[in-house]
């Protein structure tokens, strides 16, 4: 391949401190080459088919050329504003607490939690003695696993999961050195600080531990697929290449997800697709016992299951469309007859998950787009809510005899807020507020509004801006966040980075549109398959009604998306690209049609029942009606900054690439195009909390410079 291209790179040397993004340098160029792209409705011809390189270790040289060349190309377009990026850095660091930790959580006797020394990207994992009430203050605290020792040396470092042993003397966990979920199972005897020989590489991140803690159960990576594969079982002290294959699933289009049952007694095995679910189980205690089935798969039924004193605990969608909470006894979870309904199910209320309690459940519920939790016990309901626009959410509990349900509320405006409510007494106590230095809530506003959508629908909005910078006098530029697939719905949440816009003026918007279940699952129905162009519709109409209501000035306005919020950005650029000064797509999903052609993707089988399957004519030629890559026209676009990891295992790199390559061909515009490659990441970017902010900055300096607020801004308030 390499002999065959002509190389066509051309790059201006640099740019002026004066200079704008508006005079950009030429770009460097891809050359076109003819593939078809093979169909049962229709060949097409990818003429940037050839930047798609699959070896896990290397891609071919012209690639990494071509890759550099735009990042070169990046890097000189955003010279000018090297300033403001650097001043942005120092925004973003000085929002983070150096030394900032983790509430801690109960398990097993102890109280587990993470802890950053004041400079480290990476925290270190600790713990200490204590009883399901607290701490033990007399007890010293103990590093579990000191993770800025282990990404030492690594360009990239992600911890997947870990677990305690049964007994409290071991700990397992699972990391990434590559960003693409590709997993390393290791050990590590908490008695005597020694790491354990015994290591599995090619594994997801889940684990669980045998009742005797001498084996740990894992899912073994599909090495094509990436994103399941068969559950082993590994002893300690044993050879990786003995371990016992414990189950594996015929079908790929569904995902193998392992945990641990509330009760710890088994090791629950779910397999999961967008329109069907099953769960098995093996007893911890019985590694020798078969698998078995406790809730078989139906057609279109979607299920979770936990267990706790010999019952079964299922929330499922059977005969309830935004999901029901029912009990089962043990072994019959099978026998409808048998099912005792503990919540409803409801039109106005989706049921989003559970947590067991001692002596009880607490259900997570969205109503209207926001969460809120309700907790049963002993014949009592005790409501948790909060605000409009504010997102109340089920914390972590891994041990069922811990003395309080943990839970956090958070909203565009407000950090992070930990409580824990006493279980016993009922008292709710606010564990700890993530600090975030320099930033003052109170000069901040949040709101929910409804947009009217072309069809008769009412779109929730959140908006948040800061009150003595912006309003609704049209005058503000306006960013329009969304996603809008997969049931995902959008939370309201505190970015940190967000803030620097907000000081300058912006109003930032998060639109709910469909594809998310926001608003109940006739909400994800109404976006996706043959309805998914109601996700793009929704965004413009969003737009559309805040501009009208005054939100943003109409020659301001920008979008941000990633993965499949980044298909919602290329499908909405074709749509109305006219409305928008500059966009954001991060790990953008353009390429619909082709990805979804090819069983060797990553996620591509998994995704038959969100796209469509490209075998059905109908469905084929919808997604080509929508593709991003596939409609790119003759026409102006918006300016976009476009970002992906070189080692993406969600959405490959070659498509946002593949995509920026004939955008630029046939764009007829002279916005900036840039193509932001991070070469040592994946899907979420770089690791490490302070390492992320140089990307992070950038984006925020593209939208500022576009706003014609490229300028220092003054702080919020005077950094304590």
């Amino acid at each position: 391949m390499s002999k065959t291209i002509a190389w066509l790179l051309a790059c201006c040397a640099g740019l002026s401190s004066a200079q704008t993004l508006m005079t950009s340098p030429k770009p460097p160029l891809a050359p076109q080459l003819h593939h078809l792209v093979k169909s049962p409705h229709g060949d097409r011809v990818d003429e940037y088919h050839w930047l798609r390189d699959d070896d896990p270790k290397a891609k071919r040289a012209e690639v990494m050329r071509y890759l550099e060349a735009e990042n070169a190309h990046t890097e000189t377009v955003l010279a000018p504003l090297a300033g403001l990026q650097s001043e942005l850095v120092a925004e973003m660091r000085a929002r983070i607490r150096p030394d900032e930790s983790s509430v801690p959580v109960y398990d097993q006797g102890w109280w587990v939690w993470t802890a950053f020394a004041p400079a480290a990207e990476y925290p270190t994992l600790m713990r200490q003695r204590g009883t399901p009430e607290r701490p033990d203050p007399k007890a010293r605290p103990q590093v579990l696993l000191d993770l800025p020792a282990r990404a030492a040396g690594q360009a990239f470092f992600k911890l997947g999961a870990h677990a305690l042993s049964p007994d409290g003397r071991l700990l397992a966990w699972t990391e990434d050195t590559t960003g693409r979920r590709i997993h390393t199972l290791r050990v590590r005897n908490l008695v005597t600080g020694q790491l354990l020989d015994d290591a599995v590489p090619g594994v997801l991140e889940a684990l669980v531990w045998s009742a005797d803690s001498r084996s740990v159960f894992y899912v073994k990576q599909d090495p094509v697929l990436l994103q399941s594969g068969p559950v082993y079982r590994h002893t300690l002290a044993t050879p990786a290449s003995a371990d016992t294959k414990v189950f594996e699933e015929a079908d790929k289009t569904l995902f193998t997800e392992i945990r641990a049952s509330a009760s710890r007694r088994y090791l629950l095995i779910d397999l999961r697709g967008g329109d069907i679910a099953e769960t098995r189980a093996v007893p911890l205690a019985r590694l020798a016992a078969p698998v078995q089935t406790v809730l078989a798969r139906r057609a279109k039924v979607r299920h979770e299951i936990d267990h706790r004193d010999g019952r079964w605990f299922i929330m499922t969608n059977e005969g309830a469309v935004n999901f029901k909470l029912v009990t089962a006894p043990e072994g019959a979870a099978e026998v409808r007859s048998r099912w005792r309904t503990l919540v409803p199910g409801r039109e106005q209320a989706t049921v989003e998950g559970f947590v067991l309690l001692p002596a009880g459940v607490a259900v997570q519920e969205r109503v209207d787009a926001d969460r809120r939790v309700r907790v049963l016990q002993g014949g009592r309901s005790l409501p948790l809510a909060a605000a409009t626009g504010t997102s109340l959410s089920l914390g972590e509990r891994p041990d069922l005899r811990a003395a309080h349900l943990r839970y956090t509320v958070t909203s565009m405006v407000e950090p992070l807020a930990t409580y824990d409510l006493h279980l016993a007494t009922g008292q709710q106590v606010l564990r700890k507020r993530r600090e975030v230095p320099t930033y003052d809530a109170s000069r901040y506003s949040t709101r929910r509004i409804w947009a009217p959508s072309r069809d008769g629908k009412r779109i929730p909005v959140t908006l948040a801006w800061r009150v003595d910078r912006a309003g609704n006098d049209a005058r503000a530029p306006l960013l329009v966040e969304g996603y809008g697939a997969y049931g995902f719905s959008l939370n309201p949440g505190f970015r940190p980075n967000r803030v620097s816009l907000l000081d300058r003026g912006f109003v930032v918007a998060m639109a709910h549109v469909r594809g998310g279940a926001d608003l109940g699952e006739a909400w994800f129905e109404d976006g996706r398959l043959m309805n998914k162009r109601n996700s793009f519709n929704d965004f413009v109409d969003v737009t559309d009604a805040l501009l009208a209501a005054g939100w943003g000035a109409k020659d301001k306005v920008f979008a941000s998306g990633g993965s499949a919020g980044g298909l919602l950005m290329g499908a909405v650029a074709n749509q109305a690209g006219e409305r928008f000064r500059g966009m954001l797509l991060a790990v953008p999903f353009v390429d619909v049609v082709t990805t979804m052609l090819d069983e060797t993707i990553p996620l591509t089988v998994n995704e038959y029942s969100q796209w469509g399957h490209p075998n059905d004519k109908a469905a084929h030629d919808y997604m080509l009606s929508y593709s991003p890559y596939d409609n790119l026209a003759a026409k102006a676009y918006p300016a976009m900054y476009v970002s992906t990891g070189l080692w993406d295992s969600q959405v490959q790199y070659f498509e946002p690439a593949k995509y920026v390559a004939r955008l630029r061909a046939r764009k007829t515009d002279a916005q900036p195009l840039l193509l932001d490659t991070d070469l040592t990441s994946g899907h979420g970017g770089a690791s490490g909390r302070f390492a992320s902010l140089q990307r992070q900055a950038r984006e925020v300096a593209f939208l500022l410079d576009l706003a014609g607020l490229a300028a220092p801004a003054k702080p919020a308030v005077t950094a304590r």
